[in-house]
């Protein structure tokens, strides 16, 4: 009889270092500032459209593994082609789909650093390499990216953990010394100046760039599981053909195109946010932290007498989580930018503590 044990896996698998998510405590009074979630919820028309998905006959039934009535919706709504849309269990479920299609086992992926963390490990289950390429001091792309040959580049914008934003003709200069494509991990674009939706409306449909969106940050859909890749149709065909069957539930489909469908509700949310933000940032300052100017819904920074695990640490302590986070040369805490009553008590813990 066959046997299955721990050496029966890949070597690839049994060497690398899993992805760790942010805390999710399941119980207890916990102010939650770690996992960049929306504080506010969704729009009013999700909820009426989950009901209405769950008083229907539609539990019953496999879904539109197209997710074509929200490929409409979201064409609508950013002005791009439907057909351009590739919908995922998350931007998480894309970004895996991305590095299936187009990273041989022994390719090459490459990204700058510090940034999310999963291109590595998505890296390591492909069995391939990946090289991380240090953000300049002002947070910005080389002068000459060091590796065109990648058969993957992925380059989150706004960045995590920083926040911060590679402008768009730095943007246009690394795509074009790529061979490759280039992934825009905009999971953070709707709380940004300026995003490369715009590279895809009007009818335009480059070829060697795809974008990452999530529902989980702006839309507060982190609980359904919903992302999307814009890419060209042709691309996206071939993509097709790498996802799983039916990656998205009724459930997630209705809810991603009930809320990509309300964007005055998506506006006057992240307008809320963005004012808190700017006022988290000036008491932060006040209080001896040093913070990078954020476009995303988080703020990264450092303190001038206080580590980030003793900060991290005694804000648990108060019931208050934040993400603590280590990269070669950087580390911080990154504080998700939550409600003005929860960013009250951030502030005065902190003066406690600081």
């Amino acid at each position: 009889m066959a046997k299955l044990n721990r050496d029966s896996l890949r070597k690839s698998v049994l060497d690398m270092s899993a992805y760790t998510p942010g805390e999710q405590p399941q119980e207890g009074s916990i102010i939650k500032l770690n996992t960049n979630e929306n504080p506010y919820a969704p729009s009013p028309k999700v909820v009426d459209a989950i009901k209405n998905a769950l008083t229907s006959d539609r539990l019953r039934k496999y879904p539109d593994p197209l997710g074509t009535k929200f490929k409409i919706a979201a064409g609508n709504a950013l002005g791009i082609d439907p057909d351009s849309i590739l919908i995922g269990n998350g931007s998480d479920d894309i970004l895996t789909i991305l590095t299936r299609a187009f990273v041989p086992e022994s390719g090459l992926m490459a990204s700058a650093t510090p940034s999310y963390l999963l291109y590595k490990t998505l890296a390591a289950i492909q069995n391939a390499r990946i090289e991380l390429v240090p953000f300049t001091a002002n947070w910005q792309l080389p002068p000459v990216w060091p590796f065109p040959e990648a058969n993957l580049t992925f380059l989150a914008n706004p960045n995590s953990p920083s926040g911060t934003m590679v402008e768009a003709t730095e943007i246009d200069r690394l795509a074009q010394s790529l061979k490759g494509p280039l992934v825009i991990d905009e999971a953070y674009g709707d709380f940004a100046r300026h995003n490369s939706i715009g590279r895809f409306q009007n009818g335009a449909q480059p070829e060697g760039i795809i974008i990452t969106r999530t529902m989980s940050k702006s839309y507060a859909l982190a609980g359904i599981r919903f992302g999307f890749a814009v890419a060209h149709p042709s691309l996206v065909r071939e993509l097709i053909k790498v996802k799983d069957s039916y990656n998205c539930d009724v459930l997630s489909l209705e809810a991603a195109t009930a809320a990509i469908s309300d964007q005055a509700y998506l506006k006057e949310c992240i307008a809320k946010i963005i004012t808190t933000r700017t006022r988290l940032h000036l008491e932060l300052g006040k209080l001896g932290f040093k913070v990078t100017p954020s476009e995303a819904n988080f703020l990264w920074c450092t303190h001038e007498k206080h580590s980030p695990d003793f900060l991290y640490l005694e804000l648990k302590k108060a019931n208050i989580l934040v993400r603590l986070m280590k990269y070669p040369g950087h580390e911080g805490i990154r504080i998700t930018i939550g409600s003005d009553p929860e960013i009250d008590l951030l502030l005065q813990a902190l003066r406690k503590l600081v």
